[in-house]
């Protein structure tokens, strides 16, 4: 029995220890294995993946803040700034290195002047930001209050005061719809384009305008500065910068001069003018008035001015030039009778006006009895009994392509964010439309600038550049080289002729803007009145209500025997275009020829009116605020009487 216990144990020991060899085997290997995995991955790493992670602990130690470019500047055709950058101050906030936000904000604000909404605002702000990606404290700021910030830096950690650029228009609301204006990037611009510059505090893009449609040419190439942080972000030192290129100077074809004065001689009057050189097609100017001043906007503007502008019933936030759309009234009658000459009417055949034609069974009046009269005198005195007829023994098809063809519904090729173009209306285009035939009513409509027809200032100006200068000339806002020249109109020189020297004889002779002669010395002006229907015969004409009048156009060019400028004009709900268009247009033409007998023009005007546009729109301004001020006062305290006689209410039924 002895024996064979021995026996057992030593059987059970020899049993324990190969387990044991076996346990230590397989642990070994698989040390082994974990180990080679290890030392293999580790292998990968430092040599294989070396570049990658050299650069990803690079991007840790360093990173680059991004310092904006300097916008380029628009200038005019002569050079003259009308879009540049204005050097300012500006606060930031660098987040890693605020070590006491409960002390520091409070003084910042005090010292900067913020209302509590900004402080809400950069509160918000520097809770989401992190590193040393600054957060704006203010911008534009006086440079009292930034001196007052720079003496009190020791007490300020993390507040960093810089100067910079900010976006300034020196004739302000003058070239507003224009230019447009730049602001802060949205998140849509973000995520239109992923660039990290658009983030950038102090950047800023084009938002409407020529800055928007000129954003690639005007932004430039960013800069930065190279810092090195720590692991948990504290700056180390700055490196060497990166030069930031400043965009593009873009030149216009635009006259400053031209584009001052004519804003400041549509007065209060709401409309648009836009001026042409004859010989190019180069837009001189550019005006839609009322407007807004895009500093204001650049810089952020108030809630009080934005109602200010958003609730005037002379809409200044509308671009009548490009966006406004109106009947073109008697001013189409030019291009009427090119295409009436064009199919064979003799421009010496008579029409007998009693005042009025019968069509069907509807009298169109006339706005006078004119007696007998040829395409000549129809013109000067405006006579629409002479183009109802002609309308009806044309081709209306033709009449109206024509008049497009000079012009009228026509969309030009502008570097302008939008464009309404209108309608010339014509058979083919009503039965696509609207899906009946034309009738002679039509004819009479379209012949006067009624009806379907609707235009925009910028068509108004085009149609007697094509007449005078007698070339297809296409409208042009930017500053070329080279020109390709416009080619010949598709009409004769003879016709022309007659329609020009109608076109003298409504502003030199006897016509219906023979008081808007220029009174200049052996230059005049040759032009077409129009004034355009806005509600029924029976509420039309010059009303007490604004909204009530008709609108008043004029066309123009001038000098009559070498022309060289034309301008279209429509001044909304003005009335009549002899008494509300036409001596604006005179005077803007009277500028291109004699600026300082224009200017004292302007001169006595404004001192009538109460001021220069500036000193009215500041008035304006001032005295919005004060009765908005006075309305919030009033509310405010209807609010708390009626929340007190609620109160007592409430304490009476209480006791009852």
């Amino acid at each position: 029995m002895e024996a064979a216990a021995v026996k057992a144990s030593r059987f059970t020991q020899a049993h324990q220890s190969l387990t044991f060899t076996r346990r230590m085997t397989l642990v070994g290997g698989a040390q082994a294995a974990v180990g080679a995995l290890l030392v293999g991955r580790l292998g990968y790493l430092s040599v294989n993946q070396h570049e990658l992670y050299e650069t990803k602990s690079e991007d840790n130690r360093v990173q680059l803040i991004i310092v904006p470019p300097r916008r380029g500047w628009i200038v005019d055709r002569n050079n003259k700034p009308l879009a540049i950058n204005r050097s300012d101050f500006r606060v930031d906030i660098i987040p890693d290195q605020l070590e006491r936000p409960e002390t520091t904000i409070p003084l910042l604000a005090e010292l900067l002047q913020l209302n509590p909404d900004d402080v809400d605002r950069i509160n918000k702000e520097l809770k989401e930001a992190s590193g040393y990606r600054p957060v704006v404290a203010a911008e534009n700021v006086p440079y009292d209050r930034y001196a007052a910030v720079t003496v009190r830096l020791p007490e300020l950690p993390g507040v960093q005061p810089q100067r910079g650029f900010s976006r300034f228009y020196p004739a302000g609301p003058a070239v507003a719809h224009l230019l447009g204006y730049v602001g802060a990037a949205s998140a849509k611009d973000y995520e239109k384009e992923k660039n990290p510059l658009l983030v950038t505090p102090g950047f800023k893009i084009g938002k409407d305008g020529l800055e928007k449609v000129l954003e690639p040419r005007l932004r430039g190439q960013p800069g930065g500065q190279r810092v090195e942080l720590t692991a948990r972000g504290k700056l180390v030192r700055e490196l060497e910068p990166k030069p930031d290129r400043s965009g593009q100077t873009v030149q216009l074809t635009i006259d400053a001069g031209l584009q001052e004065y004519a804003a400041r001689r549509m007065g209060d009057q709401s409309g648009a003018l836009v001026a042409i050189d004859t010989t190019n097609g180069d837009m001189l100017a550019y005006v839609s008035m009322p407007a807004f001043d895009p500093n204001s906007f650049s810089d952020g503007i108030g809630s009080t001015e934005w109602r200010m502008l958003s609730e005037n019933d002379h809409i200044p936030l509308l671009n009548k030039v490009a966006l406004g759309l109106y009947p073109s009234g008697s001013t189409i009658k030019p291009a009427m009778a090119l295409a009436f000459l064009q199919q064979g009417i003799d421009p010496g055949r008579r029409v007998h006006c009693p005042g009025g034609i019968r069509i069907g069974n509807r009298y169109f009046r006339c706005d006078a009895v004119h007696g007998t009269v040829d395409m000549h005198v129809a013109i000067e005195k405006s006579c629409n009994t002479y183009f109802w007829a002609m309308g009806l023994v044309t081709d209306p098809q033709k009449t109206t392509e024509m008049v497009n063809y000079l012009g009228y519904g026509q969309k030009f090729d502008l570097p302008i964010p939008s464009q309404r173009f209108g309608t010339m209306p014509n058979p083919k285009w009503l039965m696509k439309k609207y899906q009946r035939k034309w009738q002679a009513f039509d004819s009479a409509n379209t012949s006067i600038g009624q009806g379907y027809v609707l235009v925009n200032p910028m068509q108004l100006a085009v149609m007697p550049a094509r007449l005078a200068s007698g070339k297809l000339l296409q409208p042009r806002l930017l500053k070329a080289d080279a020109i390709k020249p416009a080619p010949p109109l598709n009409a004769t020189s003879e016709h022309l002729e007659i329609i020009r020297k109608a076109m003298s004889a409504v502003v030199n002779e006897s016509g219906t803007a023979v008081g808007s002669k220029l009174p200049l010395d052996g230059i005049q002006m040759a032009g077409k009145t129009g004034t355009a229907q806005v509600f029924r015969l029976g509420e039309r004409g010059f009303q007490s209500s604004w909204a009530l009048r008709d609108h008043a156009l004029f066309v123009s060019f001038a000098p009559v025997d070498n022309p060289r400028y034309a301008i279209g004009c429509i001044i909304e709900h003005g009335g009549f275009g002899a008494s509300a268009a036409a001596p604006i247009v005179r005077d803007c033409m009277t500028y291109m020829f004699d600026p300082q007998r224009a200017m004292d023009t302007l001169n006595a005007l404004e001192s009538q009116w109460g001021g220069s546009l500036a000193e009215r729109t500041a008035r304006q301004s001032e005295e919005y605020a004060r009765i908005a001020e006075a309305n919030k006062a009033a509310a405010s305290a209807a609010k708390k009487a009626a929340a007190a006689s609620s109160d007592k209410s409430a304490a009476k039924d209480g006791a009852g």
